[in-house]
């Protein structure tokens, strides 16, 4: 196998350090009431939002206060069907397709998206796919099947402009140049050639060769592959023939078979595309669904919550689309308002031609519906959140008007029960209920007392820019990204037997027993040499003696290698002046707690007692995290924040057996 995680040649590229600041502004399309598209850029000023023209013609891109809202009812996602069963395993065969899907609200073009669906049944294709349902303790295999081709079984080039420039898959390298950082003797264009695809159950408790490694990426099995086109990813081989002798399964070219053992205590988890340097764009251009874990020790009983139609799937995005439906993603890094008119780019700079540092859509979109409408009854109702988007945090809220100044006051309290990893200790009562990328929260909203016939509204005040954490930072736009969805309030059809949240008792989780050691992570941002304003990447990193970060590349050596079987404390301290979710593959950890330099620790928010898999980092602070690895391999951690997690900001790890 060729080893992909060796260390690049030496750049003078500089981590930031505290005292720059990350200022997002936002793109104005000609007559367009709110800006459609954000992108973050790092600068010294501490000005607020402000538009700006890009450098290119934007008149193409739909005004979302064009778009209506509240006209098209919510789909409801629909249960993943499987292919097979045995006594022992349920099978599913999941492709990837590329399909057209009414996304905006009739009456305006249909939007060509990708989505998994089951593979005999091509109407389940969905963007997000449909939920997977598991059982604790009943394994789930899935062949992840790569079908990015047409009916000619053509090859289909990307939705979106993809940068060839970064630390990539890089199929087009054949096996030498796979999975590397590749030289230009002049700037390059966006690859238009075949898709890889590799899909990570987020949150999953998996096997190395089931965790969905960014370097273990196929193509399709198309007929037109350019010759010396590297087809799989440097990992591809090894998981393919560790699986082969662990499952007994084979892995036909353009597929992989993934088992989840699925003994983890009852949640909610989501699959999603995790190609290197590809995530952000597989993930836009559609490729996410939910995976729910039911029943075990740590589960309650039927009857308990609130379930079948009053138990509903949420998954949030933010797109922005052209006039014609098509899904908007910046085609050059000129949309940032970081560098000059004029700016060169790779190789004759070292700023990426078509990377942005973090790209924010202008539309909400909740289970693959733009602003979307849900009849409740007048009670008791689950909803498993995701927050889905590629770069977005966002801070819920159930209001009364949806334009009402901000802070708005809640009409109507959350309760959260759940987390990423399974249910909180106890059951805690929000009026907002804050959700970074890939987090996901387990609510319970009570109806009951609303009168039938009332309207109320999912607003966001999450801002439209880089989260930071800062108090009186300004929020999302009211009028476009400030909403989420819309409730309408009817009569109650039948008994209402939930218990109350109040009264609830939730599984406690197992304790992870002392921690052995501590790994000491740093996060970072890189500048350019040529451009002073221009961020150029994001690192991992770990900190030196003095307290001094030294920021890493994907390609650097391995730094953190915990013991199988031992509890261990990862402390992350962000040397950024950005908020980064950081996800840890494998494991559910637990919070310990937060501080700024040497200051007194605080403990976790009351909604991060419960196991986590992805945390927020908030800016010249440290986070602590205890995880307990059990599996031996090789996994990943890395910036949720996708635009992050594709440019240097995500770090190999190995699980070492003792």
């Amino acid at each position: 196998m060729d080893e992909p995680d060796q260390p690049l040649p030496a750049d003078d590229a500089t981590a930031n350090q505290l005292g720059r600041r990350s200022v997002l502004r936002a793109v104005k399309l000609g007559s367009a009431v709110a800006a459609s598209l954000s992108i973050g850029v790092t600068s010294t000023s501490t000005a607020t939002t402000t538009p700006l023209l890009a450098s290119d013609d934007n008149s193409g891109l739909l005004d979302p206060a064009r778009i209506p809202k509240y006209v098209t009812p919510l789909p409801v996602l629909p249960t993943m069907p499987r292919s097979w069963a045995t006594r022992d395993v349920d099978g599913y065969a999941i492709n990837v397709w590329q399909f057209r899907q009414q996304v905006l609200p009739q009456g305006f073009p249909s939007t060509t998206v990708w989505g998994y669906g089951s593979a005999n049944r091509p109407k389940t294709a969905h963007s997000p796919g449909f939920t997977i349902e598991a059982h604790n303790g009943r394994p789930v295999r899935v062949s992840w099947v790569n079908r990015l081709v047409d009916r000619h079984r053509h090859y289909l080039p990307h939705l979106l402009p993809v940068d060839q420039t970064l630390h990539w898959a890089n199929p087009a390298g054949g096996r030498s140049d796979r999975d590397t950082h590749p030289m230009f003797a002049t700037t390059p264009p966006d690859y238009r050639g075949p898709v890889p695809i590799v899909t990570h159950l987020h949150g999953g408790h998996s096997t190395q060769d089931s965790d969905g490694y960014p370097s273990a990426w196929y193509l399709p099995q198309a007929s037109d592959i350019p010759p010396g086109y590297a087809r799989i990813g440097s990992y591809y081989d090894a998981h393919r023939d560790e699986a082969a002798e662990r499952l007994r399964v084979r892995w036909r070219p353009g597929t992989a078979v993934f088992q989840y053992a699925n003994d983890q205590p009852a949640t909610m988890l989501w699959y999603h595309d995790h190609t290197l340097g590809m995530t952000r764009l597989n993930q836009y251009a559609g490729l996410s669904g939910c995976y729910v874990v039911r029943g075990g020790r740590h589960d309650l009983p039927a009857g308990v919550l609130p379930a079948g139609p009053h138990e509903i799937v949420l998954v949030f995005q933010d797109r922005s689309f052209a006039p014609d439906g098509s899904l908007f993603f910046p085609p050059t890094r000129g949309f940032a308002a970081d560098i000059p008119p004029g700016a060169r780019f790779v190789p004759f700079s070292d700023v990426p031609p078509l990377w942005n540092p973090q790209t924010f859509g202008a539309v909400m979109v909740v289970n693959g519906c733009s602003w979307p409408v849900l009849t409740v009854e007048a009670r008791r109702y689950r909803f498993r959140v995701l927050n889905a988007c590629n770069a977005r945090t966002l801070l819920l809220k159930i209001a009364a008007n949806p334009l009402a100044a901000r802070p708005a006051p809640a009409a109507l309290s959350c309760w959260q029960i759940g987390a990423d990893g399974g249910f909180l200790p106890r059951p805690v009562r929000l009026g907002q209920v804050l959700c970074a990328p890939a987090e996901r929260a387990d609510l319970i909203v009570d109806f009951t007392g609303v009168r039938a016939g009332s309207e109320l509204y999912l607003i966001n005040e999450g801002p439209d820019r880089a989260f930071s954490g800062v108090p009186g930072t300004a929020p999302a736009d009211p009028t476009t990204t400030g909403q989420m969805m819309k409730f309408v309030v009817a009569p109650r059809r039948s008994p209402d037997t939930s218990v109350e949240p109040a009264q609830l008792r939730l599984p406690a989780a197992q304790p992870l027993g002392a921690a052995a050691r501590t790994w000491r992570i740093s996060l970072n941002e890189t500048t350019s040499r040529y451009y002073q304003q221009a961020m150029i990447g994001a690192m991992l990193g770990t900190v030196r003696p003095d307290g001094s970060p030294q920021p890493l590349g994907w390609g650097a050596a391995v730094t953190e290698s915990p013991a199988v079987n031992t509890t261990e404390v990862w402390e992350l301290t962000n040397f950024t002046h950005d908020a980064h979710p950081i996800h840890i593959h494998q494991v559910q950890f637990q919070v310990v707690d937060r501080r700024r330099a040497n200051g007194v620790p605080r403990p976790p928010e009351p909604w991060e007692t419960g196991r986590k898999d992805t945390v927020l980092v908030y800016p010249g602070e440290t986070t602590r995290v205890a995880a307990r690895f059990d599996l031996p391999g090789r996994y990943v951690m890395h910036c949720h924040i996708l635009d992050h997690e594709d440019n240097e900001m995500m770090r190999p790890i190995q699980v070492t057996r003792n």
